[in-house]
């Protein structure tokens, strides 16, 4: 197998540090990035010649432009960028602030766009590549008390799907990848947003303002090592996909709301068809 450059974003831990390391192991490159450099510097030592470490906030573009820059210069190209950083602030849609929403937007889903922009020409001067963009089952199906996390994770999910539409015919690759909970410490690295309101106590306050106080490991059932093998598998195969579930809760959540989905297209069926002028159904654009 040809080996492969990859660079991984929000490595310090969790599951891009796992992927990352797997990748290392199977004798691939591998930029290692996040915030803090600590850990990627400690995982980068042990793989020398293959391992890079870099300081990469995906919300500054002078180091997004940087951190490609000097991946190139290294290894030649990148392969397989996983655009995996992500932050979450947790709370009502009316009590979350407006600088939190946003800094999760400018993580979760301008960092991944304006990294991918960065990448493609070097992919398409190659003629391959992929882009493998880390969202949730939380990009498939809301909860309340973390929909703004949701709405970020939406958005790459839509900028995704139109992207692979644009660059197959050209010779390269996208996906998400949509994990469930996954150990990996997230419970505290989430931020509660805003002021409680009383009125939302018993459907964005309870679950998710626990996370401070009541969530246990356990409660998270996705091992982050496996899913980095299954990434590593599905990115580095021939087999071209697009969406890639990692979790048995992941899958049950996302099964249920496609089919709440596909019940209510089923019985919307003749509603939607009666918006439409005379006999035009067969001539829609799309």
């Amino acid at each position: 197998m040809t080996t492969k450059t990859w660079l991984v974003t929000g490595a310090s831990s969790g599951l891009g540090h796992a992927l990352a390391e797997y990748a290392l192991a199977q004798g691939d490159n591998a930029v290692v990035t996040a915030s803090s450099v600590q850990a990627t510097t400690e995982l980068v030592s042990r793989y020398p010649e293959t391992g890079l470490a870099l300081r990469l906030d995906v919300t500054d573009p002078q180091q997004r432009a940087e951190g490609v820059a000097q991946s190139e210069a290294r290894f030649g190209g990148i392969d397989i960028l996983v655009n995996n950083a992500a932050v979450d602030f947790i709370g009502a849609l009316e009590e979350q602030e407006e600088k939190d929403v946003r800094a999760q937007f400018e993580v979760n889903f301008f960092g991944a766009v304006e990294l991918t922009r960065l990448v493609l020409p070097g992919m398409r001067k190659r003629g391959s590549g992929l882009i493998a963009n880390v969202t949730s089952m939380d990009g498939q199906s809301s909860l309340p008390g973390n929909g703004y996390y949701s709405a970020s994770k939406f958005a790459l999910e839509g900028f995704t799907e139109a992207l692979w539409r644009e660059i197959e015919p050209l010779g390269l690759r996208a996906m998400v990848i949509e994990p469930g909970s996954f150990r990996t410490g997230i419970q505290n690295r989430t931020h509660i947003s805003g002021a409680p309101i009383d009125d939302y106590t018993g459907t964005a306050g309870g679950m998710f303002r626990s996370m401070k106080t009541e969530i246990t490991p356990e409660m998270f059932p996705g091992d982050p090592e496996k899913a980095a093998e299954v990434i590593y598998k599905v990115a580095t195969s021939e087999q071209n996909r697009h969406w890639v579930v990692l979790g048995s809760d992941a899958q049950r959540r996302i099964t249920a709301k496609l089919d709440q989905l596909r019940a209510e297209l089923e019985a919307g069926k003749e509603l939607a068809a009666s918006t439409d002028f005379p006999d035009s159904a067969h001539t829609a654009l799309l």
